[in-house]
């Protein structure tokens, strides 16, 4: 199915150099908007940028910068109006993920983890807001939880608190930016085989694929479609809501040490 309302829209995506937040960007170019590509990597956003410009040209420009700094979301979003006049959809997608005992986790870890997943998240979506409704056009926002934002998962504590709070900013947003037509939602990716969890756990896509209820490890793909509909015309009277993305892990999923 092609959604209506993504065609010349412009698109904020945070995180965006590999993974899920590449293939939203990727699916966004492809369903015909503009999109701004955030990356703290230069390189890897420079180059991310490049490959979709290959396949869909003059559809993605990139913006390098840290966005758990308030600073550097500013600027972003200034970067996106001076480019394309206007800003419509944001996909706070940047994230960090640390694993650590509770017992020993460090105010230092936890920081890094707030600041990016929550302070990038909501002051992004603050000054998007404030740009729509200048506009008077409608908007989107999707913010990326996890499934450990919605269930309890081993030396994850701070990790999933930040996701569970991004699904509860998003239901707040819903109230308070639904009468300007901006609506904001969630995504929960499970188990998703992307570069980087590729390297984090040997046999990532054999380990999943034997706890996910479908019997498969999640794609960035996945992630990217349910976005795509939630930030197009046919979604529009769906606000403030998480959609999990997962394979049902977590309905009925099991941990990797049930495996053993």
């Amino acid at each position: 199915m092609k959604y209506s309302g993504i065609t010349d829209k412009v698109a904020i995506v945070t995180g965006a150099g590999e993974g899920i937040g590449y293939a939203i960007a990727e699916i966004l170019a492809k369903a015909g908007a503009k999109v701004v590509l955030n990356d703290i990597d230069s390189k890897k956003a420079a180059s991310a940028a490049q490959k979709i410009n290959d396949e869909y040209p003059n559809s993605c420009s990139f913006f390098a910068g840290d966005v758990s700094d308030v600073a550097v979301i500013n600027a972003l979003v200034d970067f996106s109006l001076h480019n394309f006049g206007k800003l419509n959809f944001i996909v706070p997608n940047a994230g960090i993920t640390l694993f650590g005992d509770f017992l020993e986790f460090t105010p230092d870890s936890f920081q890094k983890v707030i600041e990016l997943n929550l302070k990038g998240a909501f002051f992004l979506a603050q000054r998007a807001a404030k740009e729509i409704i200048k506009q008077g056009d409608r908007g989107s926002m999707v913010f990326m939880s996890s499934q450990v934002g919605i269930q309890a998962y081993q030396h994850l504590t701070a990790y999933g608190m930040t996701k569970a709070a991004l699904r509860m900013m998003a239901k707040n947003l819903a109230y308070v930016l639904g009468k300007h037509q901006i609506t904001a939602n969630t995504v929960a990716p499970g188990a998703t085989l992307t570069e980087r969890t590729a390297k984090e756990q040997p046999d990532y896509e054999g380990i999943w694929s034997k706890l996910n209820p479908n019997e498969r490890v999640g794609m960035p793909e996945d992630v990217a479609k349910t976005v795509l509909f939630l930030l197009s015309e046919e979604a529009t009277h769906i606000n403030g809501q998480t959609i999990p993305v997962d394979g049902g892990w977590t309905v009925g999923g099991k941990y990797p040490e049930d495996l053993v």
